[in-house]
């Protein structure tokens, strides 16, 4: 299951990815999505991987369905790097960068911030250090988000892992994490899950259909569901050794 994707990652960021925050604004204006047709793309904005040796997982579930704890044992265990979707878009938030105020309104609303804008802070990290594992966390959110991601870097992930969790129980969860976010309110919340079951469902049928979806019961303790995520990573570590 691990993909030999063909680009190098430094190849692949160098002519889209820029330190600076201004630099998204172009990234946006790029990348439309109207009226629910597909995105549409100018061919200066497609990038063709070359010669990448990385691995890609998708990490999904709703707010409170235990991504991120799990994705932490994953990162232990694993050696991946992390890149939450959801911690780069609130550390741009509150950033002197033109998106900030954007994404706040954005995530207040319980909406999804926009394709390109999650697509271009999450490439940017990836060119940091020599790690070419990554857990990317709670991306995509929508198919307008894994449409971006595909055009863009021209590649699919190696595998998703979808945590499947009742909604009952990731509310009482997020309710009771107290982190201090200003999205972990009961109203937002249910903003959110409706969200969820709208646009994200519809990514994870897609990547099933496409045999690259492991589903995780995550109703248990952070031990019992990671003892079912275990043999992901393992299988795939033995296939790439």
């Amino acid at each position: 299951m691990w993909k030999r994707a063909t680009s190098s990652l430094k190849s692949l960021l160098s002519f889209h990815i820029t330190q600076e925050g201004s630099k998204l604004n172009n990234a946006f204006h790029c990348h439309r999505f109207i009226s629910g047709s597909p995105l549409h793309f100018q061919e200066k904005d497609v990038v063709s991987p070359k010669h990448m040796d990385s691995v890609i997982t998708f990490v999904l579930g709703g707010p409170g369905s235990g991504k991120g704890t799990q994705c932490a044992r994953i990162v232990e265990t694993f050696g991946f790097k992390h890149l939450s979707a959801g911690d780069l878009l609130r550390k741009e938030m509150v950033s002197d960068s033109e998106y900030g105020a954007m994404i706040l309104e954005t995530i207040r609303e319980g909406r999804i911030v926009p394709s390109a804008v999650t697509v271009r802070l999450i490439l940017r990290e990836m060119q940091y250090g020599d790690n070419r594992k990554f857990l990317i966390d709670g991306f995509p959110r929508s198919e307008e988000n894994r449409i971006a991601f595909e055009h863009i870097t021209g590649t699919e992930p190696d595998f998703v892992l979808f945590f499947d969790c009742p909604e009952e129980e990731m509310v009482k969860r997020v309710l009771s994490r107290n982190q201090g976010r200003i999205d972990d309110n009961i109203d937002t919340i249910k903003k959110r899950l409706k969200v969820f079951e709208a646009l994200n469902l519809p990514v994870i049928d897609h990547y099933a259909r496409r045999g690259r979806l492991h589903r995780i019961n995550a109703v248990g303790t952070e031990d019992e569901i990671f003892e079912q995520v275990r043999p992901v990573f393992a299988a795939c570590e033995q296939t790439a050794a």
